[in-house]
């Protein structure tokens, strides 16, 4: 916890106001021209706006968060982290701070129109998780502090112009998760030896995931394993077809670039993987923990708790182009066992000492 010195000045909480609770149509006024309806209707609308804009108090930091996944009701625990690494800085949402969430789920076309929205708030900062989010933001704000959170290289993918001093605007923390393909194909080698050829699950949708894919391509040549492709796009992607695909091009592993769209469908893909036996590298604990047989990344937990501590400095005065970008210090290897016995694949035991944890 910050000291007394350094924390957030406290406030009362805020009143719980709502734009509209109760509905303004009477019977007289559902039967009136519908040009007159539209038009009252984007009168509400707009009057809704500038409630939203203007019901927290000046002197209230105001956060926004654009979210690749989860959701109202279920944030999810990157999210959770977020909060976590607030209040230890001193930071109650609702009393000291305000945050306005946003989510992008498998509206991948919204997305500029989800960071127009936030800024919109007149936000003090923002706070972005999601890469095509990120560059969205980064074309549409010179002004506005933005805290990132990325899978990607942001000074490979011009996000910042270097680590140490990023300029402008941006600054936050990259997860490395690009990085770190050559490294899991390598385990995934030493898994199953005999490795030739790999299906690799991506959403052809999502930037971060492109990049993603191109990596393992990279990586794959290096070992001597040609890749097969299979890209999904959402809503709604066609994961069984996927995995027929898979089968049929003789794939004897499988790797789910992670991303908004696959994060929502991660226990159907290790089900589909156990299924087809197909020993599943994945990038996130969570894919683990749903089944996936293995994962080696940075601790999401960590990450978005470190993205407070950003927020805490720019509302403090620091610019965010003279914060620099943080590198996880932090890696998990975790091994699925129970998912390896299911599959009937026995797990190397140097492979399993160097696992920082392991799912019997």
């Amino acid at each position: 916890m910050a000291n007394s010195e350094s924390s957030p000045m406290q406030h009362k909480p805020l009143r719980n106001t709502r734009c509209i609770e109760k509905s303004v149509f009477s019977p007289a006024l559902l039967s009136a021209p519908r040009s007159l309806l539209l038009a009252l209707g984007a009168l509400l609308f707009a009057l809704c706006s500038i409630t939203e804009a203007q019901q927290i108090p000046g002197n209230i930091p105001r956060i926004g968060y654009l979210a690749g996944s989860g959701e109202p009701k279920a944030p999810g625990p990157q999210i959770e982290a977020f909060q976590q690494g607030l209040r230890e800085l001193g930071y109650i949402e609702g009393r000291n701070v305000h945050v306005d969430y946003r989510y992008v789920q498998d509206k991948q076309d919204r997305v500029p129109e989800l960071v127009t929205e936030l800024l919109k708030l007149k936000p003090d900062l923002l706070v972005i998780p999601h890469t095509g989010a990120i560059f969205a933001a980064k074309r549409a704000t010179k002004t506005v502090p933005i805290v990132i959170v990325t899978n990607v290289d942001p000074v490979a993918t011009g996000i910042v112009d270097n680590f140490g001093r990023p300029g402008a605007n941006i600054t936050g923390i990259t997860r490395l998760t690009r990085d770190l393909g050559g490294k899991r194909m390598e385990v995934l080698k030493e898994v199953v030896p005999k490795l030739t050829r790999a299906a690799v699950l991506w959403d052809a949708d999502d930037e971060g995931s492109v990049i993603g894919f191109k990596v393992y391509e990279s990586a794959a040549h290096a070992l001597n394993v040609s890749l097969h492709s299979l890209a999904v796009r959402g809503p709604n992607p066609e994961l069984e077809a996927a995995f027929q695909s898979a089968v049929a091009g003789h794939a004897a592993a499988l790797i789910v670039v992670r991303g908004p769209l696959l994060r929502r469908h991660l226990k159907r893909i290790a089900d589909l993987a156990i299924r087809n036996r197909l020993p599943c590298m994945c990038e996130g604990t969570d894919a683990v923990q749903a089944g996936g047989l293995m994962s080696y990344s940075s601790s999401d937990t960590e990450s978005f708790r470190r993205a407070a501590t950003y927020v805490d400095k720019i509302l403090k005065g620091s610019k965010p182009g003279d914060l620099p970008v943080e590198q996880p210090t932090r890696f998990e290897f975790i091994v699925n066992l129970k998912t390896a016995k299911q599959i009937g694949l026995t797990i190397p035991p140097k492979i399993l000492a160097t696992a920082d944890k392991v799912i019997r």
